[in-house]
């Protein structure tokens, strides 16, 4: 009978991580490669689809004459505005832009033509005023968690919650906004499954990827909230480091980037 001969082989027991960092960030960026992966997929099936369909020709978005803060109720209300009627941004914007072939389930809706509203502004057309108020506010608070981690460094538990509470506010403004352009586009008569701007592909994956985005900044404003309660008791201070802080800067800061490409995806081309 023969004898076999098995040589074990020493494998690595722990110790000094051989990424040079810690396990939990170690973790947190293995999570944030897999959630890229997802947003990637969203945005390229976003942009096969986008593609299948023809854009608005430019000569029927500069025949309908809109300049920049013009009032279009007041230009497409067959004379409503003049009698000091108040009417919604949509009510009579939309069907006169149907009527006249540039809103069509034909071809792709303008950006331009559909983010053009802006709270307290009824009817005035802000081209993408609104999102880019958005996007302000959500790398503002990037900055602030930036600081916030470079407090976290220094051991300097005040300028920690101070700045962590300062990007919880912008998460939270950031939601508001949002919230408020998902009722716009709703009382607009937008559904998954109908779109008076265009193909209702547009609202489905205007609401599936704004939406699941939404979620991100939400849960990340969730862990903030637990960070800075976690901040003012002092538990960091009792552990020596603010490591806790890092980490969830950087998924603060993965959702931000993120922003980036939703941004430039759905309002810019």
């Amino acid at each position: 009978m023969s004898t076999q001969t098995i040589t074990k082989s020493k494998m690595w027991g722990g110790g000094n991580s051989p990424f040079k960092v810690s396990y939990g960030k170690l973790m947190m960026w293995i999570f944030l490669l897999s959630d890229a992966f997802t947003f990637s997929s969203l945005l390229v099936g976003y942009g096969a689809i986008r593609y299948s369909f023809p854009s608005t020709p430019q000569e029927q978005i500069e025949g309908l004459g809109l300049k920049f803060g013009e009032d279009v109720q007041a230009k497409f209300a067959d004379g409503a505005a003049a009698h000091g009627e108040h009417a919604e941004h949509a009510e009579h914007f939309i069907p006169a832009l149907r009527e006249a072939g540039v809103f069509t389930e034909l071809q792709w809706p303008s950006p331009d033509l559909v983010f053009n509203h802006f709270p307290f502004a009824h009817g005035l057309h802000l081209p993408l005023i609104f999102v880019s108020l958005m996007t302000l506010i959500l790398i503002l608070s990037s900055v602030t968690m930036v600081l916030g981690v470079e407090a976290g460094q220094r051991m300097d538990q005040k300028g920690v919650a101070k700045w962590l509470f300062w990007t919880i506010v912008g998460g939270f403004a950031f939601l508001s906004c949002q919230a408020w352009e998902w009722t716009n586009f709703i009382t607009a008569g937008a559904t998954p499954w109908a779109n008076p701007y265009g193909p209702p592909t547009f609202a489905a994956l205007f609401f599936l990827v704004t939406g699941f985005h939404g979620f991100h900044v939400f849960s990340g404003v969730v862990l903030n909230v637990i960070t800075y309660l976690n901040v003012r008791k002092g538990t960091y201070e009792e552990r020596g480091h603010y490591e806790m802080v890092e980490k969830v800067g950087l998924y603060w800061h993965f959702v931000d980037l993120v922003w980036v490409f939703v941004f430039t995806f759905f309002y810019l081309i």
